[in-house]
Formats: structure tokens, C-alpha cells, sequence
């Protein structure tokens, strides 16, 4: 601990998740306040490489949610200026927040996630209605905390759901409806936590179910068998590991009625807010939230 002069807690940004991640950030700063670790909070803005250079920190804490803060572009930066910081690294971050070359890559080393369609035009929606059948889930590629997403049950909803998608910006696809039960399993320094069982009265785990309601349930223990839990596990370590995600993140994805595992997304700056499912399962595993930021920032580094 006594490395850690000063840590720049990274918050804010301009993504579409800046809320949450300055909800995220707080809770950060103040845990590693209340350790006695001398901590900056930062609302990061576009003056942040002035900042730094005018500055000195020791390492960053970073809590940045999506583009920008989430994608390798902070990450970069951390990199040039040598800065250790938690979290994935450059190529780790933006195939992560890639949905699309995420799965394309997942697809490539025969990990299970369900089949998908770019949508680059309103043809594109057609043909994925035909290919992927109803119901499908239309996704921004670039965006996180289910900011844009929809559930399509009817042609109708089709280009309707694609034009909202459009206006988050980047890629678009439409991915096949997995019929099931959702799961998170959290990581941390190569250790696959407690996973959690993820029940919402909402169509699917939306923004509103993951920071608003509070009629949306997390059950841990999530009622799988140990032995079953254990092989999931190594498929959500190779699915983070495939995509050189480090650090610290969580897998997310669903077990179809025969339980079979689709993995949907890996999120390589969860929040950590008292909705944040990270935080849960470590508790769940005996780590109080101190315990767990400090272990995340222990595992800081850069590549430079």
C-alpha cells in the first residue's frame, strides 16, 4: 500500500454511461479513502492528458464506462505517459467493447455465443429476420449498461429497434434470443467468483432493471451444482482470456433449457455501485468492498 502516493480514481467521461460511472468512481474513491490510501477523484474530461502531464499520480484507478474510458483510447494514454492502471489493457478494452469483433473472435476459437447479423441497412434487418428468426436482440456495438438495446418479438419492431440502435453511432447487429436463465461470473487476478443468477420482471436485464428497479433479484448461490458451476467457470476464463482481457471484469451470458452456456459480452469495467453485480459476488465469496478494491488496485500495470 504504501506505493500507492497517489491514485487518480478516473470517473465521468462523455460516454452515454457517465452517470453510472460516477456513481461507480465515488464508491471507489471512497473506499480506498477510508484505507488511508491518498486518492484524487477525477471527472475525466477531453483536458485529461493536460491533466495528467501537469500532475503527478502514481497509479489510476480507472471507472471509466464505455467509449473512451472503456475502449483503449484512456488506456493508450495511460500507456504513453507510463502510468500503471487497473483493468485490461489496450486490445483487451476495445475487443471487449466490440461486441461484434468479440463474438467474431469467440466464433473463431469455437466458443459458444449466439449467431448474429451486422445490420448496415434496412436490408440488413430483413435478412436477419430470415436467417436468426424471432425473437432476436438488436445491439450498438460500442455501447454498455444495455444502453440502445431491444428485444424484437415482431417483424414490425425490426426497423424501429435498428434506427433506435443508430442513434448510439458504430456498428450494429441483430443477435439470436437466448430462451433461459441469465448468469454473471465476475473475475478477478484469474479467479472466476461466485457466479450470480440474474431474474427481472422486465423482457431482459435492461438499464432500468440494472440501476433503477428494485424488483430485479440476484440470487447467489445461483443454485447450479458445484461440479457444473466449476466447468462454466473455465469457459468464462477462456472467453476472458481469448480476448486479452485482464485484471479484472466479468463474463456475461446465458444457460439455454438445456443448459447449454452462450456467452454474451464481457465487460472489463464493471460497476461498482450498489447495483454492481462485481461487488455481490465478491461479498458473496467473504471480500467485503474494501478488500476488493484494493485487490484490483494491486493488480495496476501498464504496457508502455
Amino acid at each position: 500500500m504504501t506505493n500507492f502516493t497517489n491514485v487518480a480514481v478516473f470517473m465521468g467521461g462523455w460516454s452515454a454511461e457517465r452517470e453510472v460511472s460516477m456513481n461507480s468512481g465515488k464508491a471507489v474513491f471512497d473506499a480506498l479513502c477510508r484505507q488511508g490510501i491518498n486518492a484524487t477523484a477525477i471527472d475525466v474530461d477531453r483536458n485529461i492528458c493536460r491533466l495528467l502531464q501537469q500532475e503527478s499520480y502514481s497509479h489510476v484507478f480507472n471507472m471509466l464506462h464505455g467509449r473512451g474510458g472503456e475502449d483503449g483510447v484512456i488506456q493508450g494514454l495511460l500507456d504513453v505517459l507510463e502510468i500503471p492502471y487497473t483493468g485490461s489493457g489496450v486490445l483487451g478494452s476495445a475487443l471487449a467493447m466490440d461486441k461484434l469483433r468479440c463474438k467474431q473472435l469467440w466464433q473463431g476459437i469455437d466458443l459458444p455465443t449466439p449467431d448474429f447479423y451486422e445490420l448496415q441497412n434496412e436490408d440488413d434487418c430483413y435478412k436477419a429476420l430470415k436467417q436468426l428468426g424471432l425473437p432476436l436482440m438488436i445491439k450498438p456495438v460500442l455501447e454498455g449498461s444495455s444502453i440502445g438495446i431491444s428485444k424484437v418479438k415482431t417483424d414490425s419492431e425490426m426497423l424501429p429497434a435498428w434506427k433506435a440502435a443508430r442513434q448510439c453511432g458504430g456498428a450494429i447487429i441483430a443477435e439470436k434470443f437466448v430462451q433461459g436463465e441469465e448468469y454473471t461470473a465476475s473475475i478477478i487476478d484469474d479467479q472466476v467468483l461466485p457466479m450470480i443468477r440474474l431474474e427481472t420482471p422486465h423482457d431482459f436485464y435492461d438499464y432500468q432493471a440494472k440501476y433503477i428497479s428494485n424488483d430485479t433479484q440476484y440470487i447467489y448461490p445461483c443454485g447450479l451444482a458445484e461440479s457444473f458451476e466449476v466447468e462454466l467457470a473455465e469457459i468464462m476464463l477462456k472467453s476472458f482470456r481469448a480476448i486479452m482481457a485482464e485484471g479484472w471484469g466479468r463474463v456475461d451470458f446465458m444457460l439455454d433449457k438445456e443448459q447449454q452456456p452462450w456467452l454474451i459480452e464481457v465487460n472489463t469495467v464493471p460497476g461498482m455501485t450498489d447495483h454492481s453485480l462485481v461487488p455481490m459476488a465478491a461479498k458473496h465469496a467473504g471480500m467485503s468492498f474494501e478488500e476488493l478494491v484494493l485487490r484490483i488496485l494491486q493488480g495496476a500495470s501498464f504496457n508502455g
